[in-house]
C-alpha cells in the first residue's frame, strides 16, 4: 500500500472515529485492545454479523458482535489480543464490507456498548425444555418418510409464502393461531409418531405430556422462517412440543415484557414449551440462510451455521374450555374477560342512565296517580306473606305505596323504595319504609326471615343489574329464609288465556296483528328502545311502556317507563346464578313470572 493510500485511510479513519466517539462516548485508540470498532459499517449500511464471521473465518476468533439498531458502525470482541490484532490487520482498509463494497475502517477500544445478549442463560424462557438427540438418524428418516407433500386436500396440505405445511387431526389456522374443533381432518397423526410421547414419558415422567390430537408439519428451505407468535391459549392444553428434523436452527423467543432469548435447536432435538415459555413468550424463526451461535464447546466464540432443509413436527393437545394460566399478556381467555368487563361496565353505565331517566324520574312524577291504581294486594303475594310464622321479619324491596306492609300485625315489616314521593305515601300511612336502591339494600347479611320484590327487577336495564338485585335479596335472608320475586312476562297469553293486562284493552277484543315495527326512542346513543303499544302482546324484551297521566284536561301527559319483560324460564335461570339459594316454586300469575326461593 502506498504512503498516499495510507494517509487517505488514516484521514477517513479519524473522521469516522470522531463520529463514533461523539455518538457513543466510547474512546477509540490505536493501542491494541480486546475490542474493535468497525467505524463505517453497521446495520444501517446493511452489514450483518454473519458477513463479518465469514470474512474473518480462520483469521481469529470473535467472541461477541454488538450491532446497534439504525447505526452505521458496530463493535467486535475477541478473547485475546492476538486475535484482535489479526482481525484488525485483515479488515482495516481492506475488507470490502462497507456500503457499496467500500473498505472498512477499524479502531481499537477498551469498552463496547452494552447490548442485550440473546444467548444469556439468565434469560432463557422459564419452562422451556430442549432434549438433544431425542431420536436416532434411522428414526428421523422414517418420520420424514411418513409425510406426503402432494395432497389434494387443501386443508391438510398447502404451500405457504414462507414454507410448506401439512396438518393432521385438525388444521392449524395461522390467522388466529388456533384450530376449528368442530371440523376434524380425516387424516390423523401418523402412527410412526407414537414413539415420541412414549419415550418422553419414560425419560421425563416429571413433565406431563398427554397424547396429542393435532400435528402440524412445516418444511423450511434455507432462507425461510415463521413470524413470531404465541399459540392461542384456550384451544390447547399442556405443552406445545416440536421435533426438529433435517437441520439445526435458531428459534427466537420474546417475552411479554420485552426480553429476548435465542435457543439453538439441534437436528433431531425435541423442544417443549411449558409454563411461562408456552404462555408468556412468542417464538419464531427469522428467515435467513444461516444462523450465528456461540461455540458449542467453549461458548467464547461465535460460529456461522448454514441452514439446510428443515422439517418440524409440532404437536398440540386440544382443550375444550377456557385457559386457566396466570399470564395475561397473550391469553385470549383473560383478554375476553377484560373485554366483557369493559362492555359490562359500559352497559352498566348506560343502564344506570336509562333507569334514572325512564324509571326513577318517572315514578316520582306519576307517584300519586300510580298509588291510586295500586290498592289491592295480589292474592298469591298475600298468601306468601300469610305463610310466614308469627314474629318473622319481612323486607319489601320496592314497596311502592306500601300496600303489602299493611298486612299481618304479628310480623316485623320494613319497606324500601327508590321513589321519594311513593315513600311519602308510606309515611302518610305510618309505615316503616326508607329510601334505597334495590342494588344496594342497607340491611345486614343473614338478618331477615323473608323478602319480596314485586314488579321491581323488570325495571333494571341489564342482566348484570337484575342478577345483582337477586343477590341482594339472597344476602339479607337468614338461613332457610324465603324470597318471592314477580316480574312481567313477555308472554301475556299463557295457556291461551289473556292476562288481565290484555283484557283491559277496551278498544278491541281481537288480538292486534303481530308486527315488530314500532316507534323507537333513543334513550341513550347506544340504546334505542321500541315504544310498546299498551294492552297488547309484547314483541320485544327491552321496551318503553307508556303511562298516561290524566290532568283533567285534554293535555294528558305520557311518560315512557323502561321494562325488561321476561321469557319463560329466564327468572329461574337468573336465580340459578346466585349461590346459596334454590328455587322451590315457580309459576305464572296473571301475566307475571314468579319464583319463590330459599336461602341454603
Amino acid at each position: 500500500m502506498s504512503s498516499r493510500e495510507e494517509r487517505k485511510i488514516l484521514r477517513k479513519t479519524k473522521r469516522c472515529q470522531s463520529l463514533v466517539e461523539k455518538d457513543t462516548g466510547i474512546k477509540l485508540t490505536d493501542n491494541v485492545e480486546l475490542n474493535l470498532a468497525i467505524c463505517n459499517a453497521g446495520l444501517a449500511t446493511g452489514l450483518r454479523p454473519e458477513s463479518i464471521l465469514n470474512e474473518t473465518e480462520g483469521i481469529g476468533i470473535i467472541s461477541a458482535i454488538a450491532m446497534l439498531p439504525g447505526k452505521s458502525y458496530c463493535f467486535l470482541s475477541c478473547s485475546n489480543l492476538e486475535d484482535s490484532q489479526k482481525i484488525f490487520n485483515h479488515l482495516h482498509g481492506k475488507g470490502k464490507l462497507a456500503q457499496n463494497q467500500g473498505v472498512l475502517y477499524l479502531s481499537f477500544c477498551k469498552d463496547i456498548p452494552k447490548v442485550e445478549n440473546p444467548w444469556d442463560e439468565n434469560i432463557i424462557p422459564p419452562g422451556l425444555v430442549v432434549v438433544e438427540d431425542f431420536i436416532s438418524a434411522e428414526e428421523e428418516e422414517r418420520l420424514i418418510g411418513c409425510i406426503t407433500w402432494q395432497d389434494s386436500n387443501q386443508s391438510s396440505g398447502r404451500e405457504l409464502k414462507h414454507r410448506q405445511v401439512r396438518h393432521y387431526g385438525y388444521e392449524f389456522r395461522y390467522g388466529t393461531n388456533d384450530v376449528d374443533m368442530e371440523n376434524p381432518l380425516e387424516e390423523k397423526i401418523p402412527e410412526e409418531c407414537s414413539i415420541l410421547w412414549k419415550r418422553f414419558r419414560e425419560k421425563h415422567p416429571e413433565i406431563h405430556w398427554e397424547t396429542p390430537d393435532q400435528m402440524t408439519v412445516n418444511k423450511y428451505a434455507p432462507g425461510q422462517g415463521i413470524p413470531p407468535h404465541c399459540d392461542t391459549h384456550s384451544p390447547f392444553a399442556g405443552p406445545i412440543v416440536s421435533l426438529s428434523l433435517g437441520s439445526d436452527v435458531v428459534m427466537e423467543f420474546r417475552s411479554a415484557s420485552g426480553e429476548n432469548s435465542c435457543i439453538f435447536l439441534p437436528r433431531r432435538s425435541l423442544l417443549l414449551m411449558t409454563g411461562e415459555s408456552r404462555y408468556n413468550w412468542t417464538h419464531g424463526i427469522t428467515p435467513r440462510s444461516m444462523d450465528i451461535i456461540p461455540g458449542r464447546k467453549d461458548n467464547a466464540s461465535l460460529t456461522v451455521l448454514q441452514r439446510s432443509t428443515r422439517i418440524s413436527f409440532t404437536f398440540r393437545k386440544l382443550r375444550r374450555g377456557e385457559c386457566d394460566c396466570s399470564f395475561s399478556a397473550f391469553c385470549d381467555t383473560k383478554k375476553q374477560c377484560v373485554q366483557k368487563q369493559k362492555e359490562s361496565l359500559e352497559l352498566s353505565s348506560i343502564a344506570a342512565r336509562v333507569e334514572k331517566e325512564n324509571v326513577h324520574r318517572i315514578y316520582n312524577e306519576i307517584a300519586q296517580h300510580f298509588s291510586e291504581t295500586r290498592h289491592s294486594p295480589w292474592p298469591q303475594v298475600a298468601e306468601f306473606i300469610s305463610s310466614l310464622p308469627p314474629g318473622s321479619s319481612l323486607v319489601d324491596i320496592g314497596c311502592g305505596n306500601g300496600k303489602y306492609l299493611l298486612a299481618r300485625e304479628d310480623i316485623i315489616k320494613i319497606g324500601c323504595d327508590r321513589s321519594e314521593v311513593l315513600l311519602g305515601v308510606c309515611q302518610e300511612r305510618q309505615l316503616n319504609a326508607f329510601l334505597c336502591d334495590c342494588l344496594a339494600v342497607p340491611v345486614r347479611d343473614n338478618s331477615v326471615s323473608a323478602c319480596i320484590s314485586i314488579a321491581v327487577i323488570h325495571h333494571l336495564a341489564s342482566k348484570e343489574r337484575r342478577l345483582q338485585a337477586v343477590k341482594e335479596m339472597a344476602r339479607i335472608l337468614e338461613k332457610s329464609g324465603r324470597g318471592l320475586i314477580y316480574v312481567w312476562a313477555k308472554n301475556q297469553e299463557a295457556d291461551k288465556r289473556k292476562s288481565s293486562y290484555l283484557r283491559q284493552n277496551k278498544k278491541s277484543s281481537k288480538a292486534p296483528p303481530l308486527t315488530l315495527a314500532a316507534e323507537e326512542v333513543v334513550v341513550d346513543e347506544k340504546l334505542p328502545l321500541p315504544v310498546h303499544t299498551n294492552r297488547t302482546q309484547f314483541l320485544h324484551s327491552d321496551i318503553l311502556v307508556p303511562w298516561k297521566l290524566k290532568d283533567g284536561t285534554e293535555n294528558n301527559k305520557t311518560f315512557l317507563r323502561f321494562y325488561h319483560v321476561f321469557e319463560e324460564g329466564e327468572l329461574e335461570e337468573l336465580c340459578g346464578q346466585v349461590q346459596d339459594i334454590r328455587v322451590i316454586k315457580s309459576y305464572y300469575d296473571q301475566g307475571n313470572w314468579c319464583a319463590i326461593f330459599e336461602k341454603l
